[in-house]
């Protein structure tokens, strides 16, 4: 059963360890204050036997509105796994939503200030089946149990704010308007509406993602033919080295197959065809030497791991299939759904016979925890929280078509990352949910689209946008 904590009780138990409040400080056209909390890492237990962690959240606001009284909008990161965005000017949403809210911006447990769980920290438990332990209460039930205590302590009289949740952040939003409505005044989901059936759901989100992914290959091959041959020769040149690979700066491995997981960035981003061409071009080293064999550059292989993120958040590795996990166990859902139709991402193969080779998009496979420097300490734990099958209910289908809690939310048509129709098909489940459903934007479009996506979903809900 999830576990919600009780806003009163929150309320009164107040004390100066759990909340510390910083200084203003000043970036562009922003004010910023600091916000640490002391919160249970288990909620179930109550609020004194359960151990604790440290929250953080920042408070931004306009330049001269540090006094004023304003609403509150709490902003969800995507991920799992990634603190949320530093700001270093008023800019993009966060300037559009300045305008109106005070916001927070909230690093979800484990990422950023909140007891980040780095490759260094998590070495500090004993066994896998430890950290596994530790581990589960870092989904989205526990992250809107944060928020909820975040709430009745930062927000005038304990009144509810406004939540915007950009992709996994909107997953977790979709928990918050399941188990706390209460605490919302209304809701933004940007490229964020999960799959909420029983069980784990991971098997339908990784059918249809790996549809998309075959698709946004296409694309990127059709803008950039001549990158074909390119990672044809790419390709046999990793199949042909001893191990099967070359050695990574890091000390993993550069296989064909982790070769194809560039996808994860480079296909389902704004400019990241862009990105991924130009550093096709420069896979390989000159030749200063007549004679010298033929080698794959360093700065490929640097930047190759600098856009995977591993080493500095490897709990979207280890955590990813969970997400998707209420009552039942994910058993590396990716990888055999990718069994399934291997022949399509078979890189070798398609290399060999004159075929584009596919990239893979957001999934997470069981052989990354051996080729990745940075995973191979948490392999076991991987295993352990694949198999593990009592994850407790993330939404609440009743409640969500109970719903009274005003919903915006961007769907875009071409998302690689959630998945259009199984994103229709949970909105069908909310009450009241208003869709704009667009591809003028990629997944990233609140990110890319400077205060435009935001601006759009709050004339939705404020009356600027007519509802036919």
């Amino acid at each position: 059963m999830t576990t919600l904590i009780n806003n009163k009780s929150a309320a009164a138990g107040d004390s100066s360890t759990e909340h510390v409040t910083g200084e203003w400080l000043s970036v562009p056209e922003l004010r910023l204050r600091d916000h640490r909390f002391t919160v249970p890492l288990d909620y179930s237990r109550g609020p004194h036997s359960s151990p604790k962690i440290s929250v953080f959240a920042r408070e931004v606001v306009a330049v001269g509105k540090e006094e004023q009284t304003l609403p509150y909008l709490l902003y969800l990161q995507g991920g799992p796994g990634f603190e949320c965005m530093r700001p270093t000017e008023s800019s993009g949403w966060i300037q559009k939503a300045c305008e109106e809210f005070r916001v927070i911006l909230m690093d979800q447990r484990g990422t950023g200030l909140s007891t980040p769980l780095s490759v260094s920290s998590m070495s500090q438990f004993k066994s896998a089946q430890e950290l596994a332990d530790f581990l589960k209460h870092f989904r989205a039930d526990n992250i809107v149990n944060d928020a909820e205590f975040i709430r009745v302590r930062i927000v005038p009289n304990a009144g509810p704010w406004t939540i915007l949740g950009q992709s996994y952040g909107g997953f977790c939003a979709v928990t918050y308007l399941s188990f706390a409505p209460q605490g919302l005044k209304q809701a933004f989901l940007t490229g964020g509406i999960p799959p909420i059936g029983d069980g784990c759901t991971a098997d339908l989100v990784y059918r249809a993602g790996f549809e998309q992914v075959i698709k946004q290959n296409e694309k990127y091959y059709k803008r950039y033919p001549q990158d074909i041959k390119e990672v044809q020769e790419l390709v046999n040149y990793l199949a042909e080295q001893e191990g099967g690979g070359v050695a990574l700066p890091s000390g993993g491995i550069l296989t064909p197959r982790g070769f194809q997981i560039l996808g994860l960035s480079g296909l389902g981003s704004g400019a990241g065809f862009e990105r991924m061409h130009y550093l096709f071009e420069r896979v390989w080293e000159p030749t200063l030497v007549p004679g010298a064999p033929k080698r794959i550059s360093y700065y490929f292989l640097s930047s190759f791991e600098k856009w995977l993120d591993f080493d500095t958040n490897p709990l979207y590795a280890i955590m990813h299939e969970s997400i998707y996990c209420q009552g039942s166990a994910s058993r590396w859902s990716a990888q055999r759904i990718r069994n399934e139709i291997n022949d399509k991402f078979d890189a070798v193969k398609a290399a060999r016979e004159g075929l584009p080779v596919l990239f893979t998009g957001e999934m997470i496979f069981p052989w990354m925890f051996d080729e990745i420097h940075a995973l191979k300490p948490f392999k076991d734990v991987a295993d352990i929280l694949a198999e593990k099958k009592d994850w407790p209910p993330l939404y609440n289908v009743q409640a969500l078509k109970d719903n009274k809690v005003p919903v915006a939310a961007a769907v875009y048509y071409e998302d690689m990352y959630v998945n259009f129709k199984l994103s229709t098909e949970t909105a069908s489940q909310i009450a009241g949910i208003r869709m704009w459903i667009t591809n003028e934007f990629m997944h990233s479009g609140l990110r890319d689209g400077g205060g435009k996506v935001l601006d759009h979903l709050l004339g939705m809900l404020n009356g600027k946008k007519p509802l036919f």
